[in-house]
């Protein structure tokens, strides 16, 4: 187990649904005491769903952040010992520590261990060590909130799922929130045409945020040391992966960001490699197809 000690968490950028969520359980821990009067607590337990590169853990530190309490991360695949027996104890050690004062903790990669009981192909150790992680979640305080994170939902025990007071879905970002991302990540650096045209690339490929910041990070290194400006390496670095696209595929990108107007033919011929007589082609038939 970690305690996560990083800097202040930017603001994650997330979908709207998830987003009120979050917000919504960080609320009823900060008004615990109206709860409480009221004969209600606030939830205890949250279980974040969503492919790697979605934010979870982000939102998780950003949760803690805003609480203005400690967190713990535990990454459950560490944990699991060569001698299963002896992983119950260390996962009740953690948690009986993370229980002792207020804080947020997050299992991290829940599915490790939280497996279907029914999967034939586990061993019945594995199977009581469920029980063990259910039992110690019922059991989870309310002045504390346990988080735990998967990338593998259909992994998990039916139980599991019963066991947590929230379920946050984390899909993948659409193009909007990979442009807000971006100009996080750039750091304000790069014009929002430019953002815009990145986003449509990344989203094209069904990328996470950790895809679009580990894009982004490239591109400013790059700036840096070929002195041009961040823009224009984004750009550069985004081509190549266009490149990457078969034929048609970047003929139908170049003609949606033609389409888009956020840049000349002439510049989106460069990026995608499509030829400006492709394209006046591909209008001229679109043109007659009216």
């Amino acid at each position: 187990m970690r305690i996560d000690q990083s800097g202040p968490a930017v603001t994650p950028v997330l979908a709207a649904a998830v987003r009120v969520q979050a917000e919504q359980i960080c609320e009823e821990h900060l008004q615990r005491e109206r709860l409480l009067q009221a004969g209600l607590v606030p939830s205890r337990t949250a279980l974040f769903v969503g492919p790697p590169g979605v934010g979870k853990t982000l939102v998780a530190k950003w949760m803690a952040q805003h609480l203005g309490l400690p967190l713990l991360v535990l990454d459950l695949s560490s944990v699991m010992s060569s001698f299963l027996g002896r992983t119950g104890g260390n996962i009740r050690r953690v948690l009986d520590y993370a229980k002792a004062s207020p804080s947020v903790l997050l299992l991290d990669e829940l599915d490790t261990v939280a497996k279907r009981r029914d999967d034939g192909a586990e061993v019945g150790e594995l199977k009581r060590l469920v029980t063990v992680l259910l039992q110690e979640i019922d059991d989870w305080p309310a002045t504390s909130l346990l988080l735990a994170a998967t990338n593998h939902a259909g992994l998990l025990d039916p139980a599991v799922w019963r066991r947590f007071d929230a379920v946050l879905d984390f899909p993948l970002p659409d193009e909007e929130q990979l442009c807000q991302a971006l100009d996080q990540y750039c750091e304000k650096e790069a014009d929002r045409e430019v953002l815009a045209v990145v986003a449509k690339v990344l989203r094209s490929q069904d990328s996470s945020f950790a895809d679009a910041q580990r894009l982004a990070s490239a591109a400013r290194r790059r700036a840096v040391l070929s002195e041009v400006p961040v823009a224009d390496a984004l750009l550069d670095s985004c081509g190549q992966q266009v490149r990457h696209l078969s034929f048609p595929e970047r003929v139908r990108f170049a003609m949606e960001l033609v389409q888009a107007d956020h840049m000349s033919q002439r510049r989106v011929c460069e990026l995608t490699g499509v030829s400006r007589d492709t394209i006046r082609d591909r209008l001229r038939r679109q043109t007659e197809q009216k």
